[in-house]
């Protein structure tokens, strides 16, 4: 995920409220090699200011420049193919073979526009989905954009062209909008900051639970919620959506248990435990033996990560989160599917 949606619509609703023209900006589809998923977002405003992020490279910089001048998307919405020669690959510096197709809608700072923007980010917020269903026309307007609904399970299917799409010109869209990935990490130990540290890059919300204090008040990290409770009163609380991970980090199963135990019960894309296969085993019969069923017992991954042969606190975040990762891109395949 490489911009948060959220963060976008805060934005803009802002820049709106302030009277600032803005556009909202969508990749709505790529070929070949492309810089960012189809979904990406990225909002900007008379005054060359930008949230988000279409390619990573000079795509944004052409854009506001062209926006700016008036050049395009002044008084309807547009969509623009990026890429389509080698010589505009190169001074945008798409990767090669890379096209990039991006609808930009100008947006007015009305009621009726304010209201369905809040309605979005207050349903982000409850960390939920909701889909906004847009018409494009050949004339290059946005017939409708106002039906929406809420509960979609699944922000890795962002955007979903119409049958009757024209080649590369989408007809309509079909767009999810939603929460952030979350790690929900029980126990501070050195995995759990190295973790953190490296899925604060890869712009996952973190947070850590831990019911004792000693070890709370050792976490030096900026930017992750800590939370002082039993990880099962923590998961119930923070972690029960299909955005999060919960990941047992403590090695002592009064706690890790505890917290595993509540985390069958949520939607969480991702459960897993620390440890080796010898204790993994045993972990297994222990939550036999607390009534978990070998259907739920499924769902979880432990010994965690990837078997790369990690040791060290860093190599063993990097295995996890490359597992995540890798479980990611399979529900993104399955979903598109």
């Amino acid at each position: 995920m490489y911009s948060l949606d959220l963060d976008v619509f805060s934005t803009l609703i802002k820049w709106l409220e302030a009277d600032t023209p803005s556009w909202l900006c969508t990749v709505t589809s790529t070929w070949g090699s492309a810089p960012r998923d189809v979904g990406s977002l990225m909002v900007c405003n008379d005054k060359g200011e930008q949230c988000g992020s279409l390619s990573g490279g000079c795509i944004e910089g052409d854009l506001l420049e062209n926006i700016h001048a008036g050049k395009i998307a002044r008084d309807k919405s547009q969509f623009i193919l990026y890429g389509e020669s080698p010589e505009e690959a190169e001074r945008l510096k798409l990767p090669c073979g890379g096209t990039l197709g991006v609808l930009i809608e100008p947006m007015s700072a009305n009621e009726e526009t304010l209201s369905w923007l809040r309605k979005v980010k207050n349903i982000i917020e409850r960390r939920e989905c909701i889909t906004r269903d847009v018409a494009w026309s050949n004339c290059g307007s946005v017939v409708s954009s106002q039906a929406f609904s809420v509960g979609v399970n699944g922000k890795w299917f962002a955007v979903d062209i119409g049958q009757e799409s024209l080649e590369k010109f989408p007809v309509s869209l079909h767009q999810i909008y939603g929460p952030q990935f979350h790690l929900f990490l029980i126990g501070v130990s050195e995995v759990a900051r190295a973790l953190a540290k490296f899925a604060l890059l890869m712009d996952y919300r973190v947070t850590v639970c831990d019911p004792r204090p000693e070890q709370i008040a050792k976490w030096d990290i900026d930017n992750v919620t800590l939370v002082q409770a039993m990880p099962d009163d923590g998961v119930l609380e923070h972690a029960e959506d299909a955005h999060s991970a919960i990941l047992a980090l403590t090695h002592d199963p009064r706690i890790d248990d505890m917290g595993l135990l509540e985390a069958f019960n949520t939607k969480a894309f991702y459960i897993g435990a620390m440890g080796s296969m010898a204790t993994s085993r045993k972990r297994h019969e222990r939550l036999l033996s607390l009534s978990i069923s070998e259907d739920d017992l499924k769902r979880l991954h432990a010994p965690i990560g990837l078997n790369i042969g990690s040791k060290t606190p860093s190599e063993i975040a990097i295995a996890i989160l490359a597992e995540l990762t890798q479980v990611r891109a399979s529900m993104k395949s399955q979903k598109s599917g």
